[in-house]
């Protein structure tokens, strides 16, 4: 007795066989179902790799120790965080005042447990000689060969430290250095040498540049080297990991409570790994729990993750669907066979859902094989790309399961219309290969368009509703569907510019318009990736430029300064601007000195500060800022007139900071500073000053008063009298506002000052740099500022730099894989489906170079076409995520304003929404190019004549 089994196992074996002969088409269609299942398990394995399980993060932090705890230096007993990353004296700060750096105390070795295992672990920074000159490096001293320190660093290479004198370095440092295994290094101040017996990398910071030493043989001598030496020692940090016996439960938060009455701050694991509940944290029933925590979570990412899945989800049905489509219709004969041979139409709809149901299970294994080998082939490069080592080849069976079960799914579920389409056919059609009289579907474009309009008013209602991520991910995907249900609208409207185009461009475009059930699924289907693309690109995009927009850049980019420290010799500056000129690519050096008051060689900010005065710019009374003229500061005005008060041009802020707000200089200062401004740079030229703050200036002067009698001086301004002192007035020219003096308020021409018989002296300059300053360059500086003994900081603006993001570099690297897999297949199967066109070519005796044309131009237009929709289909949720952010970090700025804890002269948040045209122009031209020659590449130049079909 037969049953349905038996017809589904025959069902199964016609459909084996027929992929196999059909050995072209069914790669095809494997391409088509694995290429997104590829990118899904590769992303998924990336990041489940990547991602730091708290216990493993602990160990790079904690080693193999119960905890570290380590001394906040205050003093007195505080509350801390559970996490340890945030802490506030008893009694909060506004009770407590900081001691001096000489007075702070280290409380760490007290504060630990009785019987409790301990290293100790000190930490500082310095500059080291190099191969090239000196390099800022981090110094850490700990025994190496402690248990407690496993997992803390990873040897790749020699030995570990045994003994003084000895040291290892990272990687990282020996690749800057110029250093290797066995080479000689000295720090910067010392004599003696230590030798480098192994490398080592920090597993999630590969790019510092470190050295680690037993204890009490590096940071000990180096920092009695550099007093004797006059030069400024770096104390350090000082911490302890602590190993709780007893086999308890560790260090518990008990015991770090107990810690924080002695000063110390601790980081224990098992309070990271059960933390308590919020109310039995002190620190939040002293403070507000917003103030200690972080602002921006990771939701965005996540949601933008789950929208780009969504999308590729997407994609898959797009291309499975005319893959199938299109199997079926090189497969009608045998169909037709299987009709004319008894079978029902039950019998052909199981023969082509068996052909999905086969070729879906090989692409999940193939897809998920790839994936998971693609990800191990781009690991070394992801994990020096973000400077971090990953977890570990993290595989969830699981979850790479359900992936491949989705393929399996997708390629039976796509193969449901075809399968429908083929069993309606007649016998006699199949067999003859007529296709019939084909007609559009009005209906589906109008639903289209209401789920377009409907997707677009659900994702806009997300941006202010409380579900917003959710809501805009599930209207994008709406809005995203109904633009699939109008593809084949779309294309007769692209049809129409067809007037205008060349014969070759102008038949293809006609073809795609006539065939709209072969084009439209093919344009649907780069639709869905280049969607996806889009999406990341333009939320990426706009974040970078949020960022750029908040980063606060000290110097124009491309402009540095150099300072020296002075110490009462300033026979040092003019040497260090003449090791800088040799050293730097320099286009342009100001040279800038500042006002002395007191003794010549006088340093207000210096060792010698108690002997000196210092030269004051005074705002006149009428432009200064009522909220730090009132008695109690803003204290005294209500929250809405501090609001008011914070619009005020007399209450602006400025987050630049320079050594000196005065300095003299000519108008190579004003080019780097970036003032191109004609009449700034002919007043400075003239002998004017030149003013970048208006508060300053009144009815064109500008006023200094040299202050000699700090002491008095102090008094009068906690009183808030006007400061004594003698005044200077200058004739003054204002600066544009768009000009920025970035911390600097006054620039005085040198013979402005010199008729005023003011005393100089020079401490630095200004410069700007011809391209880029590499590390070795800034190692010979070090070294040249190193041999002359000076003591000098240097520094170039290099402008906002976008960290790295494994999520949003994963997702970019996914999408843009398919985007270019998804065109080259899915205008390759619209070619497949062509093929009679190109023979009836050959047939009429067209040569090979217009079938070439011809092909290339059909898969370029239909590339081109979802291109086009694809990118106004991902800003969508792009845009729609933005303002999210937006609305979120508005009422979080608002609230917080409102109870009176955010600085004044904050501004509310800038979240833009800001289009990538150079990707989008990318797209629009990389991806129709490339599938329209790989088209024209893999078309026969000569084909067989089509057999005419019998009658």
């Amino acid at each position: 007795m037969r049953t349905w089994y038996h017809s589904w196992i025959a069902a199964l074996r016609i459909a084996r066989r027929d992929a196999w002969r059909a050995k072209g088409r069914s790669a095809l269609v494997l391409a088509m179902l694995a290429l997104p299942i590829i990118g899904v398990s590769a992303a998924d394995l990336t990041l489940r790799s990547a991602e730091l399980s708290p216990g493993q993060a602990l160990d790079r932090k904690l080693g193999a120790a119960d905890a570290e705890v380590r001394s906040s230096g205050f003093g007195v007993p505080l509350y801390q965080r559970p996490d340890g990353e945030s802490y506030a004296p008893v009694g909060g700060y506004q009770n407590f005042t900081p001691p001096k750096d000489d007075e702070r105390q280290d409380n760490a070795k007290a504060a630990l447990p009785a019987g409790a295992e301990s290293t100790k672990m000190s930490t500082a920074f310095a500059k080291i000689r190099t191969t090239h000159g000196l390099l800022g490096t981090d110094l850490r001293e700990v025994d190496a060969a402690s248990p407690l320190v496993t997992g803390l660093f990873t040897l790749v290479d020699g030995q570990l430290p045994r003994q003084p004198g000895e040291i290892i370095a990272t990687t990282a440092f020996l690749d800057q250095a110029g250093y290797s295994v066995g080479s000689q290094v000295i720090p910067r101040g010392m004599k003696t040498s230590y030798t480098i017996v192994g490398a080592y990398e920090l597993p999630s910071h590969l790019k510092a540049t470190e050295l680690l030493a037993p204890p009490g043989s590096l940071l000990e001598p180096l920092s009695r080297a550099l007093t004797e030496a006059g030069l400024h020692a770096n104390k350090g940090n000082l911490s302890y990991l602590v190993k709780v016996g007893g086999g308890g439960d560790g260090f518990t938060w008990n015991m770090v409570k107990e810690a924080n009455t002695k000063g110390a701050i601790v980081l224990s694991r098992a309070v990271m790994l059960n933390p308590p509940a919020d109310s039995d944290v002190p620190l939040y029933k002293q403070e507000r729990r917003d103030d200690f925590e972080p602002r921006v979570g990771r939701a965005t990412e996540m949601a933008i993750a789950a929208t780009v899945v969504g999308l590729a989800m997407l994609e898959i049905c797009l291309l499975a669907g005319p893959a199938f489509a299109v199997g079926a219709r090189r497969s009608r004969r045998q169909l037709g066979l299987v009709g004319a041979n008894g079978g029902d139409r039950r019998h052909i709809r199981a023969i082509v859902l068996s052909g999905g149901l086969v070729l879906g299970a090989v692409a999940a294994v193939i897809g998920t094989a790839i994936g998971v080998a693609l990800t191990l082939g781009l690991r070394p490069l992801l994990e020096e790309q973000l400077g971090a080592r990953f977890a570990g080849f993290n595989l969830k069976p699981l979850e790479l399961a359900g992936v491949a079960l989705l393929a399996v799914l997708t390629g039976l579920l796509a193969a449901i219309v075809p399968a429908v389409t083929a069993s309606r056919q007649s016998v006699l059609a199949s067999l003859t290969g007529r296709r019939g009289v084909r007609r559009s579907n009005r209906i589906l474009p109008v639903l289209g368009l209401l789920a377009l309009a409907g997707g677009v008013a659900i994702a806009l209602y997300g941006t202010v509703s409380g579900m917003g991520f959710v809501v805009v991910a599930g209207g994008s995907a709406i809005a995203e569907l109904g633009i699939v249900a109008m593809t084949a609208m779309l294309v007769g409207v692209f049809g129409r510019v067809g007037r205008w185009l060349p014969l070759s461009p102008r038949l293809a475009l006609r073809d795609a318009v006539r065939n709209r059930g072969r084009t439209a699924p093919a344009v649907a289907a780069v639709l869905a990736a280049v969607a996806g693309t889009v999406a990341v690109a333009t939320f990426q995009h706009s974040r970078d430029v949020q960022a750029a927009h908040e980063y606060v850049a000290k110097l124009p980019g491309g402009s540095g300064t150099v300072i020296v420290n002075e110490a009462g010799a300033h026979g040092d500056v003019p040497t260090v601007r003449e090791a800088l000129s040799r050293q730097y690519p320099l286009a342009v050096r100001a040279d800038v000195d500042r006002i002395v008051v007191g003794k010549p060689g006088c340093e207000p900010y210096g060792p010698s500060a108690k002997d000196c005065g210092r030269a004051d710019l005074i705002v006149p009374k009428e432009q200064r800022c009522p909220l730090n003229e009132a008695e109690h500061g803003p204290a005294s005005f209500s929250l809405e007139e501090q609001k008011k008060l914070l619009g005020d041009w007399r209450c602006a802020r400025s987050d630049n900071y320079a050594r000196y707000s005065t300095v003299v200089s000519d108008e190579k200062l004003l080019t780097a500073l970036a003032v191109t401004d004609p009449g700034t740079v002919s007043a400075l030229k003239s002998g004017q000053a030149v003013s970048f703050d208006k508060r300053n200036v009144k009815d064109g002067k500008v006023t200094i008063r040299l202050v000699t009698d700090l002491d008095k001086a102090g008094k009068a301004q906690a009183a808030h009298k006007e400061l004594p002192g003698q005044d200077k007035v200058f004739p003054v020219h204002e600066a544009p506002a768009s000009a920025d003096g970035y911390g600097i308020q006054l620039i005085l021409p040198p013979a402005a000052v010199k008729t005023a018989g003011l005393t100089t002296a020079p401490f630095g300059s200004y410069f700007t740099v011809d391209g880029t300053v590499t590390s070795t360059q800034k190692q010979r500086l070090a070294g040249d500022l190193d041999k002359m003994g000076a003591d000098a900081e240097v520094f170039v603006e290099s402008g906002y730099q976008a960290p790295s993001d494994i999520t949003l570099m994963a997702l970019t690297l996914f999408a843009g894989l398919v985007t270019i897999g998804a065109a080259g297949i899915a205008t390759g199967l619209a070619q497949a489906d062509s093929e009679a066109d190109l023979k009836t070519l050959a047939a009429v005796g067209a040569p090979p170079r217009v079938r070439r044309t011809l092909s290339g131009f059909q898969c370029g237009l239909v590339a081109l076409m979802g291109v086009v929709l694809g990118s106004a289909a991902g800003i969508l949720p792009a845009a729609g995520l933005r303002l999210v952010e937006r609305r979120d970090l508005t009422r979080l700025y608002d609230s917080v304003v409102a109870n009176g804890h955010e600085p004044a002269g904050a501004a509310p948040p800038w979240v833009p929404i800001v289009v990538p045209w150079q990707t989008l122009a990318e797209l629009l031209v990389l991806v129709p190019l490339g599938a329209a020659l790989l088209a024209a590449l893999v078309t026969r130049s000569s084909g067989a004549l089509a057999r005419r079909a019998a009658g």
